[in-house]
């Protein structure tokens, strides 16, 4: 099996090393295909997302991605095409996506015992939309004095995204749906994505749904736990949520997360690079290594996943073996081993 691997960059190389050992000792045998990104494509091909990295993702169809550094108030590259038409994007990782039309950001939030607190029940995914709202970058300058950036939303995506929660949630066991929004403000975007996802919930009506603005659903899902099961939001409300989320359970070293598209799906963990602390070894892998469970998951290795998951998560209720963020002095290598080590097998 032919996995793609973007290093990335920060903590990227070092998680993303220790997330191929953990895959590897499922017993399970890939073919690891390095794929330049950033500064490695860069210095190759004069540009951080080429279109032979684009080539080498789609035909490699499915990747593991460590994160990448984006920089504040900086970071917008166009990405020329064969064929001569060109895009500009506000992030690299949001060039990736789109590059790769890949449409759902797939994030579960899951408690971990007496580190999560009150939220150790917490167990919920969000799915958010990440092919547009106001995360395309459609923005430009008025002088120096305002800024103006446009909101998208279509019919054709928001039913897409609700869609595939539906069946996720069907697929899966999964009891409710929740699309969070801004619907009483943002009457016209917020609203039709509401009422696309109203439109597809009665298609599944053994399915609850409700609805939850993005102020109370912030609210709710810290006095409630329980509250929410799958949520389904834009792309802004769902890249804040999920962070949200994740502080709740301990650490976004925590969070897994997963890009899916028709044709090709990059998973890669929910935080970022951690630059300040790249290099010394003591990154948390986790959230990477369960990123890793979900690729494995979605080539048709539940088996595998199960057990990365279940080793991982015992790993982190042992309190014995964690990194910095949770609270512990171990190392990147040293959690990946334990949890290697509590792989049972098949």
């Amino acid at each position: 099996m032919h996995i793609g691997i973007l290093k990335g960059n920060g903590i990227g190389p070092e998680i993303t090393a220790a997330t191929q050992r953990v895959l590897t000792a499922t017993g399970r045998s890939f073919t690891w295909v390095d794929i330049p990104i950033a500064n490695e494509a860069l210095a190759l091909h004069g540009h951080p997302l080429p279109q032979e990295t684009v080539e080498a993702l789609k035909a490699v169809r499915v990747t593991l991605k460590g994160p990448l550094i984006v920089d504040k108030l900086q970071g917008r590259l166009t990405c020329v095409h064969r064929d001569g038409s060109e895009h500009t994007y506000p992030s690299l990782n949001n060039a990736i996506r789109r590059e790769l039309a890949l449409f759902v950001n797939p994030r579960p939030i899951l408690g971990m015992g007496a580190l999560s607190g009150r939220h150790a029940s917490l167990d919920m995914v969000i799915m958010r939309e990440i092919t547009e709202d106001i995360y395309i970058g459609w923005e430009h300058q008025i002088g120096d004095y305002a800024a103006e950036a446009i909101k998208l939303t279509t019919r054709a995506a928001s039913e897409r995204v609700a869609r595939y929660s539906f069946e996720f949630a069907r697929q899966n066991g999964r009891k409710r749906v929740t699309c969070v929004h801004k619907a009483n403000v943002l009457n016209y975007t917020d609203g039709l994505f509401l009422r696309c996802c109203r439109e597809v919930a009665a298609q599944f009506p053994d399915i609850a749904f409700d609805d939850c603005m993005i102020d109370a659903a912030c609210y709710h899902v810290v006095k409630n736990p329980t509250r929410f099961d799958v949520v389904v939001t834009s792309n802004q409300y769902g890249d804040i949520f999920s962070d949200l989320g994740a502080g709740l359970i301990g650490s976004l070293g925590l969070a897994p997360g997963a890009n899916i598209g028709p044709e090709a799906a990059v998973f890669e963990a929910s935080h970022g690079a951690a630059p300040d602390i790249a290099g010394r070894g003591i990154a948390n892998p986790i959230a990477l290594i369960l990123s890793g469970a979900l690729l494995l998951r979605h080539v048709g290795l539940p088996t595998e996943a199960a057990r990365v998951e279940h080793a991982a998560r015992e790993v982190v209720l042992a309190g014995e073996v964690l990194t910095p963020d949770l609270g512990g002095s171990a190392t990147t290598d040293q959690v990946a081993d334990a949890i290697c080590a509590r792989l049972r097998p098949a």
